[in-house]
């Protein structure tokens, strides 16, 4: 297994649902020189006939993992309870590339990795986000659906597209 001498980003597979609980324990047991975080989105969802905001997970069964993957932080992994595997091809581990992780940044760039909702102002076909983590990034998104307050965006991730559904308000002019 090849590893990296430099910090990069790593993807953990885990299993769903236990993606806050093994973060916690990587926090205490790989050490405070890597970041690990369990990105998330903000969504408008009807209960009992009100709407609610409601955080859900980006990418279910994922912990991404910054930092130097070396031969001993690999096995201290491997021990986690949780965790199913660190991403790798036949013979190294996978990192995130640099062109994914710029659009994620922009999404997630804040203290609790968490995509917040975007306002955005629809015009025939044309949408403009007025407000939020989508600005700049309208290219991206394949669907709106203003009644379920949903857009959904196609994000490259590991070397995958995947469509995701992100939060958003329609607002009916553009606010200056």
């Amino acid at each position: 297994m090849h590893l990296k001498k430099q910090e990069a980003w790593y993807v953990l597979f885990v299993n769903t649902n236990q993606e806050e609980k093994v973060k916690k324990i990587l926090e205490k047991e790989v050490g405070d020189e890597y970041k690990f975080i369990v990105p998330t989105r903000e969504l408008r969802e009807r209960k009992n006939g009100k709407w609610h905001n409601v955080k859900r997970k980006l990418f279910p069964g994922y912990v991404l993992i910054k930092g130097i993957m070396n031969i001993e932080t690999y096995y201290k992994l491997k021990k986690v309870p949780g965790i199913i595997k660190l991403l790798s091809s036949e013979n190294e581990v996978l990192t995130v590339d640099e062109s994914e992780l710029r659009v994620l940044k922009i999404l997630i760039d804040n203290d609790d990795n968490n995509i917040g909702i975007s306002m955005l102002y629809k015009e025939n076909d044309d949408v403009k986000i007025v407000e939020g983590p989508l600005m700049g990034i309208e290219g991206q998104i394949v669907k709106v659906d203003g009644r379920k307050g949903r857009a959904k965006v196609s994000l490259n991730f590991m070397n995958e597209e995947r469509i995701v559904e992100l939060g958003i308000e329609v607002v009916d002019k553009i606010l200056r």
